[in-house]
């Protein structure tokens, strides 16, 4: 059995928005429990214990809560309990659980019972048994929408359910929608607030408090908006009330402006008057030290406890915009536009510099919301709302920080495939890391695990702030592309060539136009003009003329988006210009036109309106930003993948394994012999091995397995085995191979190494085929990253690996193989035949799947992995694993 840790208290998000206190059962709870039981009606006394009249004293009431239980808690009361107690089967356990009558429907049980089941994986428990009377609907009812596999079975007028704890696709399905549910009627009001409290606006001007009271009131918020201020009468020329009690209205949503040390208070004030969301725009928190995090942690315990979402604290506030008003609760100089763009940012000084450069811009905005510290409320919320939001079209996010990055990956790849995401993460380097650390209070995750995590799941990565705003303009404005061919058209051959190279660097093509496109061209331009593709127009070209020669460009059925570059001659005027393109694309074609108007300051205000051309100083920028549009069209068209079941793994093979490895006191990695098992459980193919403990057993194992061998070192310390002279390859006798074993521990001992020595490993030297890498390493944030890349001594040395996050489907592992260097050996490189990759891919989905059902895989190494010719298979050589207690 596996030592693992128990659910931490942890609140959990109801299906009406509430929220409730999960947590491990302590002996102090058995008088609440006793009431808890007390409580319920004769019915649900009968379903839960088959017996009305139970008396719940003594042994029984123990019983109750034996094994491992955990309790819900609501307003200090014990809602709802549930346990499992192991079987003689350790994998099996069997459970139960009560909620209170008055607090059935909310979605309590489903969130104990998922609780329960996350305790009981990690704790080497695969399957329930819950034993349920044919009355218990409501139980039933439960146990099937979980999105667990179950099974029944009716035994002395009674059901057996079992339930297998797998969190396989379906599973995870059922809880995300759960989740999305939960999420959105908790944001519900923060998002349509009908009344807003503004706690410390301030009748000085330019402090925060009277900055944000004001925006409230320009904005034009159809809704009352209350100052509170105990030292006012009146802010803005409006009634200030001493606190929110004394408004006397409903509050939905509250804004708190007063130093850090009255912000406790100050809340805890607002949520008693029955405000429903909470906005702290006060710094002094998490991100200024241990006292600031005490601080904050108190906070959101007091917005947990009484179901109120928080937005903050160090944030500079939301904005909401509708058709009737927009809600402009931040202290941002500047309002833009009305729109389709929702912009989430974990910095507030950024926050602000969007909002400008957007309205600057002329983009418009749904709604914006400054994340600060992210005590509670958090990115992965913010896309659950909008992605149900009819008023958001494309999403903008500034990150420097992942919570839950796994949750991150499942709701980014749903919501990407309905609207855009674009996205920017700060801390890429280690530098730029320790900043976001400062600056928000949370290490930022791993780049690699960053960058596998956006690209399954459709986001558009940006590295600075102006890529994030030339692709949103882009994508704000113009449609998708189609495919990766670019019609170029241009007034300078030179222009036009650089625009070339950049389409080039960013994955687009510039196909040859039709000969009949060409031919129409030829008609409209100068003899001089080149009209393949770019067409170059020369400088004499005039305003009607770059009109006419878009619409056939945009005609051409080779041609995908067109990129229109203009370089002020003195003769053509660039207002003229933005006009001619602009009636070109009315109506508006079904494909992207953006324009380059070098020289030219901003955007030609011809150009803008409801299908704005998005225009770009140079056409770098431009061929970048379409680069990222085609890639998202690209994405949105690559089937969603599945995650395939193996019936012949023996996942059950596989748990004596880890739990004898977590028995032994020196246990980072598991020994030749484990991992061959782990493998082999999950039916993945090795080598023929044999672990050599001195020179005769090297011999006689060249004798078993018939030459030429490899004798590798064996080794749970040494990574590297061949910068210790660790590694002897094709020995083709008896004698070769324990000279070899003497060579390995000689080589050791010079280096005062010998300890780490725990034997050889002899196995056959395979010919032909291709060395990949084959690895998992566990993020703290993101989980296990699976990576694939080029094998033996040019795996670190060329880095050729690439990753993706755990699960894999079938298009993940597709794209894994077909990414790299290694795809060019693996299709048949210069005459060599090509490689196995249907057996490589299996080879990947099976690891996957050992990951996910082993989950105590801390870290794992094939290298090599021989992919061999086409129907020959792939074979893992050389493998370690560490394992790590979960949790």
């Amino acid at each position: 059995m596996i030592d693992a840790k128990p659910t931490p208290a942890e609140f959990a998000l109801l299906a009406d928005g509430g929220q409730v206190l999960i947590r491990p059962f302590a002996a102090a709870d058995l008088p609440r429990v006793q009431d808890l039981f007390g409580r319920l009606v004769a019915e649900s006394r009968q379903t839960r214990f088959h017996s009305a009249g139970i008396r719940l004293e003594g042994e029984t009431l123990a019983g109750t809560v034996a094994g491992h239980a955990l309790v819900a808690e609501l307003g200090g009361d014990i809602v709802a309990l549930a346990n499992y107690v192991r079987l003689r089967d350790p994998a099996r356990a069997e459970m139960a659980i009560a909620v209170d009558d008055h607090q059935q429907g909310r979605g309590i049980g489903t969130a104990l019972f998922e609780s329960l089941s996350r305790d009981a994986r990690r704790a080497g428990i695969r399957r329930f048994l819950a034993i349920v009377m044919p009355s218990n609907q409501a139980m039933f009812g439960l146990l099937q929408n979980l999105g667990f596999g179950i099974n029944r079975a009716f035994a002395s007028g009674e059901v057996e359910v079992d339930v297998t704890l797998r969190p396989d696709p379906t599973y995870v399905a059922a809880a995300d929608a759960r989740r999305h549910v939960a999420a959105t009627a908790s944001l519900e009001p923060l998002f349509r607030a009908r009344s807003v409290a503004v706690v410390g606006a301030s009748r000085r001007r330019g402090s925060i408090g009277h900055e944000l009271f004001r925006n409230l009131l320009a904005g034009g918020f159809d809704g009352p908006v209350y100052p509170v201020n105990p030292t006012a009468t009146a802010v803005a020329s409006v009634r200030a009330y001493p606190t929110v009690a004394a408004i006397g209205a409903p509050v939905d949503l509250a804004i708190v402006v007063v130093p850090a040390a009255a912000v406790l208070d100050a809340a805890r004030e607002a949520l008693d008057a029955g405000a429903r969301a909470l906005v702290v725009i006060s710094a002094g928190f998490a991100e200024v030290g241990e006292e600031g995090r005490r601080r904050q942690d108190e906070l959101l315990a007091l917005c947990r406890a009484r179901s109120v979402r928080l937005v903050g604290p160090n944030c500079m506030g939301v904005l909401v915009s509708g058709p009737e008003g927009t809600l402009n609760a931040t202290f941002a100089p500047t309002l833009p536009p009305t729109g389709t763009v929702a912009v989430a940012s974990q910095s507030g000084a950024l926050g602000i510099a969007i909002l400008e450069h957007a309205r600057q811009l002329g983009i418009g905005i749904s709604s914006f919301v400054s994340m600060g510290n992210k005590a509670d409320l958090s990115s992965n919320d913010l896309l659950e709302w909008w992605e149900d939001d009819a008023s958001t079209g494309a999403i903008l996010l500034y990150l420097e920080s992942f919570g839950n990055g796994r949750r991150f990956a499942r709701v980014a790849r749903r919501v990407a495939a309905r609207k855009p995401i674009v996205a920017v993460k700060g801390g890429r380097g280690q530098a730029g890391q320790r900043a976001a650390a400062s600056h928000t209070a949370a290490l930022a995750g791993s780049d690699v695990a960053v960058d596998a995590l956006f690209r399954q799941a459709g986001v558009i990565r940006c590295d600075t702030l102006e890529e994030l705003f030339d692709v949103t303009t882009l994508l704000a404005n113009q449609p998708l592309p189609a495919g990766l061919r670019v019609g170029v058209l241009t007034n300078a051959g030179g222009l036009g060539i650089l625009c070339a190279d950049a389409c080039e660097a960013n994955g687009l093509t510039l196909p040859s136009l039709e000969p009949e496109t060409q031919a129409a061209l030829r008609a409209l331009l100068p003899p001089e003009a080149s009209v393949t593709n770019p067409v170059d127009m020369l400088a004499s070209g005039a305003a009607p003329t770059y009109g006419q020669a878009l619409r056939l460009v945009l005609a051409d059925p080779s041609v995908d988006a067109a990129i229109v570059l203009f370089i002020p001659p003195l003769v053509t005027e660039a207002d003229d210009v933005a006009a001619a393109l602009t009636e070109a694309c009315d109506p508006p074609p079904p494909k992207p036109v953006l324009a380059c108007f070098v020289g030219a300051q901003g955007t030609p205000s011809a150009l803008r309106g409801v299908r704005a051309i998005p225009s770009f100083t140079f056409p770098e920028a431009a061929a970048r930003a379409l680069g990222h549009a085609a890639d998202y069209a690209t994405w949105l068209r690559r089937p969603a993948g599945e995650v395939p079941e193996f019936a012949d793994i023996d996942g059950e093979a596989a748990r004596p394994v880890v739990s004898a490895a977590f028995q032994r006191e020196e246990r980072p990695w598991l020994t030749p012999d484990e991992v061959a098992a782990l493998l082999r459980a999950y039916r993945i193919p090795t080598a023929a091995v044999v672990i050599a403990r001195s020179p005769p057993e090297a011999a006689a194992a060249f004798a078993e397995l018939g030459g030429p061998v490899a004798v590798k070192l064996v080794s749970g310390t040494i990574l590297h085995k061949s910068d210790v002279g660790g590694v002897h390859l094709d020995l083709r006798t008896p004698e070769a191979a324990a000279d070899a074993y003497r060579a390995i521990a000689r080589s050791l001992e010079e280096r005062g190494l010998s300890e780490a020595m725990g034997g050889a490993l002899v196995q056959p030297m395979l010919s032909g085929g291709v060395e990949c890498l084959v690895g998992v390493v566990t993020d703290p944030t993101f989980g296990p990253l699976i990576g694939f890349g080029l094998g033996g001594v040019l795996a670190e040395l060329l880095g050729d690996v690439a990753f993706r996050v755990h699960p894999l489907t079938d298009i993940d592992a597709d794209e894994l193989i077909s990414g790299g260097k290694a795809h060019r050996l693996l299709a048949g490189y210069r005459g060599a035949p090509p490689a196995d990759l249907p057996a490589l891919r299996e080879l990947l989905l099976r690891l996957s799947r050992l990951v996910e059902d082993v989950p105590e895989i801390a870290e794992l190494d094939i290298n090599p992995v021989i992919v061999r010719p086409a129907g020959q298979g792939a074979l893992a050589l050389d493998a370690r694993i560490r394992l790590a207690r979960p949790g």
